[in-house]
């Protein structure tokens, strides 16, 4: 009695796995709404409700990264300012965006990029190369690329 395989025949791949896009470069964004720190929280508000996105990175006049401002630091500003009995045309970005960025390499494949958001507990990564912001991938953009990989190889 011979011994029997439960393995099915491989399928032959029409595409060779190394030739897929799987860097976070491959499906970042690269127009992206950006803000400067001396802008208005208000103007930021609007701006976050009129493209419906949730947060977005804060550059200099050089398109270097500075910080980023959301949703989250809008909604303390304004919690904040009630508080303390404060205007809102008082603030601007400069006063409540996260400094202290971290970003995420270009290069880095999507499923090392999904850990670190999973680690993290970020929205969002911005891009930078030389200096400058080329880019932002979010959560939903590792979700976009993880379907198109299902794709080519998840059967």
């Amino acid at each position: 009695m011979g011994i029997k395989s439960f393995l099915a025949p491989r399928r032959k791949q029409n595409q060779n796995s190394d030739d897929l896009p799987l860097k976070v470069s491959d499906y970042m964004t690269r127009k992206l709404i950006t803000f400067k720190s001396d802008q208005q929280i208000e103007n930021v508000i609007d701006a976050l409700i009129k493209h419906r996105i949730s947060g977005a990175p804060v550059v200099n006049e050089k398109n270097e990264l500075i910080g980023i401002i959301s949703e989250g630091d809008c909604i303390r500003q304004i919690s904040e300012s009630r508080y303390h009995n404060m205007p809102l045309d008082d603030n601007t970005v400069e006063k409540h965006m996260v400094k202290n960025v971290e970003t995420i390499d270009g290069n880095m494949n999507i499923f090392d990029a999904a850990k670190k958001f999973l680690e993290a507990k970020r929205r969002r990564f911005p891009i930078v190369e030389n200096g400058k912001l080329v880019g932002q991938i979010s959560q939903k953009d590792i979700l976009k690329a993880a379907m198109a990989f299902k794709g080519h190889t998840w059967r």
